[in-house]
């Protein structure tokens, strides 16, 4: 009987950040803890919030949401990892593949889309501070979320719905420690035109008319800062929105980065190192960024952390 070189349901190997033995219980304590901290820390900011009524405002409503994103969008890959390390077993089903590039893209790009709308947000509060109240209601909040929501969803879709068409060879080796759409498409054997078409057009319309309305609110919100008289006036305005404008630096610093790299060299592991950064240590770094330059989102942290530590003592005395 003639052997096929292909076949319908393969069997995907991860091959992780590196294959030499005596590294893998330092990339599994180096990724255990940053996993640890991107949870507690983004925890930490979602319980804060959800505690103190002063943050119970549309700011801080979609840093909830932010952190939320940040803590799926790590937990889509990093667990699955640790798992691989920790069982030395690379293997990953077909359509645990599938459903973790598809999760991977969701909160991405959900990831994106909350940015635009924090972004429009302080536009709002710094161009048009009198009307804020009015225009960023509790329905209109609602509204965006579920909407950032529904297109995160959607967009991811028709990159995981053509992917389902490729044909693969009986073990597929993927340079990486999870499913990325484009090693996917590296490794199909059939012909992967129609995905490259949806990929790019997905990334275009979705990288393009987000980063457009962030570059738009901020050129606003820059132009009318600059028209504050005074200097502390012009201080408080920047400030407001001074955490969020370094979390959109990181964020698409860190994506641009990847892009780059993978385009400008031929090493397919640079691009998964590179990779490390915006999957990995963005959704950690937002936490800190957002409590360091914050002065209410400090406030709150404290009030919570005094909180849990007199009720472990109340629970340890009695």
């Amino acid at each position: 009987m003639e052997l096929k070189n292909y076949t319908e349901v393969p069997v995907f190997l991860l091959l992780g950040l590196s294959e030499k033995p005596g590294i893998q219980p330092v990339l599994f304590t180096l990724f255990l803890s940053l996993y640890l901290v991107t949870i507690f820390g983004n925890m930490l900011i979602i319980l804060a919030i959800l505690t103190d009524s002063h943050l119970h405002t549309p700011m801080y409503l979609f840093l909830s949401n932010l952190s939320f994103s940040d803590i799926c969008f790590t937990s889509t890959t990093v667990p699955k990892m640790l798992l691989n390390i920790q069982t030395q077993n690379k293997a990953i089903t077909y359509a645990g593949c599938i459903t973790q590039m598809y999760f991977f893209t969701v909160f991405g790009l959900w990831d994106n889309l909350l940015l635009t709308v924090m972004a429009y947000d302080r536009f709002v509060a710094i161009c048009h501070p009198l009307h804020y109240p009015v225009l960023m209601n509790s329905r209109l909040c609602a509204q965006l979320l579920l909407l950032t929501w529904l297109l995160s969803v959607l967009g991811a879709l028709p990159e995981s719905l053509t992917a389902l068409r490729l044909s693969f060879c009986a073990v597929v080796e993927i340079p990486h420690y999870f499913c990325e759409l484009p090693e996917i498409l590296k490794l199909a054997c059939s012909d992967t035109f129609i995905n490259s078409i949806v990929l790019y057009t997905v990334t275009g319309v979705m990288g393009f008319f987000p980063l457009a309305g962030i570059l738009f609110s901020y050129s606003q919100i820059v132009a009318s800062i600059l028209q504050i008289s005074t200097k502390g006036g012009k201080y408080k305005a920047f400030s407001t929105c001074g955490s969020h404008l370094s979390v959109v630096c990181l964020f698409y610093g860190t994506c641009l980065g990847v892009y780059f790299s993978s385009t400008w060299t031929h090493t397919s592991w640079t691009g998964v190192f590179s990779s490390v950064f915006y999957t990995v240590v963005t959704p950690m770094m937002n936490p800190f960024i957002y409590s360091l330059r914050n002065r209410d989102m400090k406030r709150a942290l404290g009030i919570l952390l005094c909180g849990m530590q007199s009720d472990r003592k109340n629970s340890l005395q009695a």
